[in-house]
């Protein structure tokens, strides 16, 4: 039986991890490869790597980098950033990653998608969507390229439509609540929950093990992915790699599995 996945998310930018607030202001907190083999340590569910500066400033993902995080890993790995091909799709999973993450180009020819998913299968092609919630109006809008370019494309018809050529995940990223630790978008969880069966990842919010809880409350098994709970400890924000004892996955598993 699925259960409800626990999933650091990292960002990549000038070949370190750093942490946002709302897709601003990178604060640098360590060496991809360690990151990995602490988290390597405390057995986490999954890990996405996302290449912040790839898609604006228009290079190819890093394969060489990728490579050699997927020989230090133990674990499932996802990243995205710059993925504009199906070839680049193929040569990630062929460097040992599970997951390849698309955004930008998937707005800009959701055809992508679908030639994607047949290259490397369903299970592989994330697709990840950042919003940010409509003042004006209810609703959320849909952004790429580190949130400074808009789309006029409804999210939820996206949604289905990346589910229909081919999406295996969907990965919802809220700008507004990134790096702010005050919990989850839990209507905008449901909005989206409400029409795709898909996997889906939520992003953006989390602070804490309760908040993740209230998301699965919300929408039962889904991908409960953090930044800033994951490297940050205290009121300080103190950068130290964390992750939730085997007790507290457990707890939220169990939650998961009977919502």
């Amino acid at each position: 039986m699925l259960r409800s996945r626990i999933i650091p998310c990292l960002l990549l930018h000038q070949g370190g991890l750093v942490k946002t607030r709302q897709f601003k202001a990178p604060k640098y907190v360590g060496d991809p490869l360690n990151a990995v083999k602490i988290f390597n340590e405390k057995e986490v569910d999954e890990l996405i790597f996302f290449d912040i500066d790839a898609t604006t400033a228009g290079y190819e993902p890093r394969m060489t980098l990728l490579r050699n995080l997927a020989v230090e890993s133990r674990m499932p790995l996802c990243y995205g950033g710059g993925v504009t091909t199906t070839e680049q799709a193929v040569r990630i999973i062929a460097a040992g990653f599970e997951k390849v993450s698309i955004s930008a180009a998937a707005l800009a020819r959701p055809e992508l998608i679908k030639e994607i998913s047949e290259a490397i299968g369903v299970q592989s092609v994330v697709v990840t969507i950042d919003v940010k919630a409509n003042r004006l109006f209810s609703g959320h809008t849909v952004y790429s390229h580190n949130g400074r370019q808009k789309h006029k494309r409804p999210l939820l018809e996206f949604c289905q439509e990346a589910v229909s050529l081919g999406a295996g995940e969907i990965v919802i990223n809220s700008i507004d609540r990134d790096g702010e630790m005050t919990g989850y978008d839990l209507d905008l969880a449901r909005q989206v929950r409400g029409v795709i069966e898909t996997p889906m990842t939520m992003l953006g919010g989390a602070g804490s093990i309760k908040h993740m809880q209230a998301l699965i409350e919300a929408v039962g098994t889904v991908g409960a992915a953090a930044g800033s709970m994951f490297v940050f400890k205290g009121p300080y924000r103190a950068v130290l790699i964390n992750y939730p004892t085997k007790a507290e996955c457990l707890a939220i598993a169990k939650r998961s599995i009977s919502t």
